[in-house]
């Protein structure tokens, strides 16, 4: 059962595939000294190759956001670099892993800020031929000397956010490389060197820095406490502005070195001696190790799937949180006739932040690194256990209190207060020719993780998903730290299915903790309300993690937020800064749409 053709008119109309395409006829392919080929990506940077430029004289704005048919295969990414370089290898038969590595890597260079080789990430990878779905999990790891009371104070209280998150304390072993090693290893189709060529090509070269870039960094003072740091993005001591060019070639030389010799070559060696460096040298200091560079390990876990109405939903589970916290939340809804609600009323906002605080409550008790802790996840998907949840919600009033559950399966946890850090990451969706699919949330964690830079990369501060109070009254935290343990997520990346186990959408998003709401939103738009996909996509967030419901900024907030506050919610208008990247399997062909609240680009052919 492909999803609803609607938006498909639209679609075609705004963005047809000369809109959504880089045309490469005509340029002229030669190779460097390094074999590199430049054919295309010399092309990219020419505004004409882009489109024509913004008023705010950023190169690629001509077709950010506008919404994609393609029949064959299609990239959705959170810049038009990093579509194109993806494009790229489906264009030369590799397969939707391959353009995923490759775009991520891109991700690297032209969204800093947001992801790249320096965090980590979660993959969900789903094989047409055989149903094979694959989970690959590539999340940070604390370091060995690692303590519970790492984000504690002399006095034994909890530290502020941004003097955890800045500087070497929050740097936890980066994942990303190894995980995408491992993914390729068991579905690459082009050789592993050739998918980092583009992002080399670029770093070396240049590329136009992009209005959301050049505003994040004019707004981050942090970025002038470290050297390296504060060289890169503010060039002569100002922040690079939008269309500028940066080049990073610290960033190509790494990038060559793990082409060439693979994860090995950036968890030992030269790149591992300088991130432990950088991370320990830094005010306040970390405590990697090059043994635990050296020792960091992907995981292949089990993807978490359940059935909701005609659907069958699979996310990521354990460590991260989103693909158990999306199930709760669709579970619990199901008891709920959505279909006869008007998207976006009031009566369907309070439903879905209700649903949503039941499902962030099992979160902040149960959910962290299964390595760990045995976490509950058959018991807090069990049809009844959410059906007694959903009993829970009053379609007229908001709930006084909300508490976890006792799911199967469950033990004693405390419920420690939760910081909730500002949100960054990156998600990309892909399908190839094949019908393979890939959905990828990456991250370093808040706007420039730690703001500390090595080799041309920024490092995350995946340390603080961790609970910073490690026990309270005398029980455990389940996502405590504990050495070479994984923090607990929110990334969700998200593929859906019909029952007869067709392939009809691939989905996530960044956001932090408020992705498990984006990607859980834009579902009940696709599936219950019919929506179409970009639609969907544009809908107003709701989002309530436990306490207040948020309401994103502007799109009829005061209104809707009178209508919640008098059935007890308590409300706050918010901006809010998804970046959800979807493919609808439709009638006709594949759908790609990114929201309109980033940079992202769909193209396909």
């Amino acid at each position: 059962m492909a999803l609803p053709a609607e938006g498909l008119t639209e679609a075609r109309h705004h963005a047809g595939h000369s809109d959504v395409r880089f045309d490469y006829t005509g340029a002229v392919t030669r190779r460097d000294s390094t074999g590199m080929k430049l054919a295309g990506w010399l092309a990219l940077l020419a505004a004409g190759a882009l489109g024509a430029c913004a008023a705010d004289g950023w190169p690629g704005a001509s077709v950010r956001n506008a919404p994609g048919l393609a029949q064959r295969h299609m990239v959705v990414t959170a810049h038009p670099l990093a579509t194109a370089a993806g494009l790229d290898m489906l264009r030369e038969g590799g397969g939707a892993l391959d353009a995923a590595i490759a775009a991520q890597m891109v991700l690297t260079l032209v969204e800093p800020q947001s992801s790249g080789i320096g965090g980590g990430g979660f993959l969900l990878h789903y094989r047409a031929k055989d149903g094979a779905l694959d989970a690959y999990d590539g999340r940070e790891t604390a370091p060995a000397a690692a303590t519970p009371d790492l984000f504690l104070d002399d006095s034994g209280e909890p530290l502020a956010f941004g003097e955890a998150a800045i500087g070497g304390r929050g740097v936890g072993v980066p994942g990303v490389s190894r995980m995408l090693e491992m993914a390729h290893r068991d579905h690459g189709l082009l050789p592993w060197a050739r998918l980092f060529e583009p992002a080399i090509l670029l770093a070396e070269e240049g590329f136009p820095v992009s209005p959301r870039l050049a505003r994040a960094i004019a707004e981050d003072d942090a970025l002038r406490r470290f050297p390296a740091t504060a060289r890169y993005f503010l060039p002569g001591g100002m922040p690079a502005k939008a269309g500028t060019k940066l080049k990073n070639p610290a960033l190509a030389a790494t990038l060559r070195a793990v082409a060439l010799g693979g994860a090995d070559a950036f968890h030992e060696g030269d790149i591992a001696l300088a991130i432990v460096a950088e991370t320990n040298a830094a005010s306040p200091a970390g405590n990697l190790g090059l043994g635990d560079l050296a020792g960091y390990r992907a995981a292949k876990r089990a993807a978490v799937c359940g059935r909701y109405r005609v659907w069958r939903v699979c996310g990521m589970g354990p460590p991260s949180s989103g693909g158990v916290a999306v199930l709760q939340i669709l579970g619990m809804l199901e008891r709920f006739d959505l279909a006869r609600l008007e998207a976006g009323s009031a009566p369907a906002a309070h439903l879905f932040a209700e649903a949503s605080r039941l499902a962030f409550a099992d979160r902040a008790q149960y959910l962290a690194d299964p390595d760990f802790v045995a976490v509950p996840v058959a018991g807090l998907l069990a049809r009844d256990y959410l059906a007694a949840r959903a009993r829970l919600i009053d379609p007229a009033r908001s709930a006084a209190t909300v508490k976890p559950g006792n799911p199967a399966g469950a033990q004693a946890f405390a419920l420690p207060p939760a910081p909730e850090p500002p949100p960054s990451t990156s998600h990309l969706s892909i399908i190839d020719d094949a019908g393979n699919a890939v959905s990828f949330t990456s991250s370093i964690e808040q706007g420039f993780g730690s703001h500390l830079m090595a080799r041309g990369f920024l490092l995350n501060n995946q340390l603080t998903d961790f609970a910073f109070v490690p026990s309270k009254d005398g029980r455990p935290v389940a996502n405590r730290v504990e050495p070479g343990k994984r923090p607990r997520s929110s990334m969700s990346p998200t593929l859906v299915f019909d029952l007869s186990g067709r392939l009809v959408l691939v989905i996530g998003s960044p956001g932090g903790s408020s992705i498990i709401g984006y990607v859980a939103k834009t579902l009940l738009g696709a599936l219950d309300w019919r929506l179409g996909l970009l639609p969907a996509i544009e809908l107003p967030h709701v989002i309530n993690r436990g306490t207040k419901t948020e309401l994103e900024q502007g799109m009829g907030a005061e209104a809707l937020a009178a209508a919640l506050a008098a059935m007890g919610h308590e409300v706050a208008i918010v901006p809010m800064a998804s970046g959800l990247n979807a493919i609808a399997v439709v009638d006709g062909g594949l759908l790609g749409a990114a929201d309109p609240r980033r940079e992202g680009v769909a193209m396909g052919d």
